[in-house]
């Protein structure tokens, strides 16, 4: 989840979905994810599955109210229960809360959450007004400004009280976190958060220098016959290059710098350019056969003739941005790497 670069849709259900990827992370809005699970069939919450306060009892006297990334006065309750913050389920399993409803499209789920959130009632990534209403939330927290464009915002406050981080705070994780950790009234949660994973990618970086020194990798992404590559400044490729300190390729420079999004279409001819000694590969065609993997082209690029490349399922947390997707990149990585 983001915290968030560009803003990680699609026309098909693949495509939508990796619109939605495309967007989050960073200057595109926060709806991004992985297809390839089912999600959950909507349904009204139990009130065992909103613990989002931290007392059982809310103090309604000790509201406070709040100024968003987008200037409005919001009065946020003092132990909000019935939380929606879509997209956002990242900082809040970090904090420990649970929403009343999660992010979904039409057949996928943040499915690298659902330890913690499994069960947890699913919601479409667009926010109709009518489900977010089912939902009786007292509290919705959403990222990107575009989210509320034009009226939205007012339709959602007549909800419940609907606080906006903003474009600034959302495209970047760590200020999200932080920020929904202050409106919650979990700033020391959140800060501990944020320090573990640090202390986290310090270890692994200094692992990943012992093992492999100067190497450079790659993100690659398939889904629908299309490769895209990780931007070298958003989602994880922020984990790999800036978190982790592997070496970015001329490729990933070239077509980052051109690209807006966190992830950008690349052609097979030019992913035969690509001068990466180790491939992560996020491989969203398994059930399709995985056709473009056995194109020639393909097999003869160096890391692929070496054995450098590391597959993944879309299950995984590599098309997300937060303090748990990027924890479990880190393992992957790892696990990968520097056995």
């Amino acid at each position: 989840m983001s915290h968030s670069k560009t803003k990680f849709t699609f026309v098909l259900v693949g495509l939508m979905i990796l619109s939605l990827v495309l967007a989050a992370c960073g200057g595109n809005a926060s709806n991004n994810a992985a297809s390839g699970s089912p999600g959950a069939p909507a349904s009204s919450p139990s009130e065992s599955q909103a613990t989002a306060g931290a007392s059982e009892t809310p103090d309604a006297s000790a509201e406070r109210t709040l100024t968003d990334g987008l200037g409005h006065e919001v009065k946020v309750p003092a132990n909000p229960q019935r939380i929606i913050a879509s997209y956002l389920e990242d900082h809040l399993v970090a904090l420990g809360v649970k929403p009343v409803a999660q992010w979904s499209v039409a057949n996928g789920i943040q499915d690298y959450l659902q330890t913690e959130l499994k069960g947890i009632p699913t919601i479409s990534y667009d926010l109709p007004y009518e489900a977010v209403s089912s939902f009786s939330p007292d509290l919705i927290i959403i990222g990107s400004s575009s989210t509320v464009e034009g009226d939205k915002y007012a339709q959602y406050s007549k909800i419940a009280p609907t606080y906006v981080l903003g474009d600034e705070i959302n495209n970047d994780w760590r200020k999200a976190l932080l920020k929904i950790g202050e409106v919650l009234n979990k700033s020391e949660e959140a800060q501990k958060a944020l320090d573990e994973y640090e202390a986290k990618a310090k270890e692994a970086k200094e692992k990943l220098q012992q093992t492999i020194g100067n190497e450079s990798a790659a993100v690659l992404w398939l889904i629908q016959k299309q490769f895209y590559i990780v931007s070298d400044k958003l989602s994880s490729g922020a984990v790999l290059y800036g978190d982790l300190g592997l070496k970015v390729p001329e490729v990933v420079k070239e077509i980052s710098a051109s690209g807006t999004a966190s992830w950008n279409p690349i052609s097979l001819e030019k992913l035969a350019e690509l001068d990466a000694d180790h491939i992560f590969l996020v491989n969203s065609d398994k059930s399709t056969g995985s056709e473009a993997l056995k194109d020639p082209i393909w097999k003869n690029i160096p890391a692929v003739k070496n054995g450098h490349v590391y597959e993944f399922d879309s299950t995984h947390s590599w098309l997300y941005s937060g303090a748990i997707a990027n924890s479990q990149i880190i393992d992957d990585v790892l696990a990968s790497v520097a056995k």
